[in-house]
């Protein structure tokens, strides 16, 4: 086993950039303060009975907005239900 010394201040800078890396990968889980609830394509096109390709003009458009994790894709369930209301509004979709 090998011993390394680092001084105080670099190993605080270290500890504080892992906390912060911490707290993001948390978030990214659904598990931020405000416990906000992540669906990925499958439940998003569920909930708001639409195809895949609808939920993709939805994201290339910008109508709808998303988070994106390698080649996954999350919606909080808070701007769906926006999404819902703004567009029941003008007429319900997925009829």
């Amino acid at each position: 086993m090998e011993i390394m010394a680092i001084e105080k201040k670099t190993f605080e800078r270290m500890m504080q950039a892992f906390e912060d890396f911490a707290v993001q990968v948390g978030n990214l889980c659904g598990k931020s303060l405000n416990n906000e609830s992540w669906l990925d394509n499958e439940a998003a096109c569920r909930l708001l009975h639409i195809s895949k390709r609808t939920l993709q003009s939805y994201r290339d458009n910008g109508t709808l907005p998303f988070s994106q994790i390698g080649h996954k894709r999350y919606y909080r369930v808070c701007d769906l239900a926006q999404f819902l209301n703004n567009t029941c509004n003008y007429g319900c979709i997925g009829q």
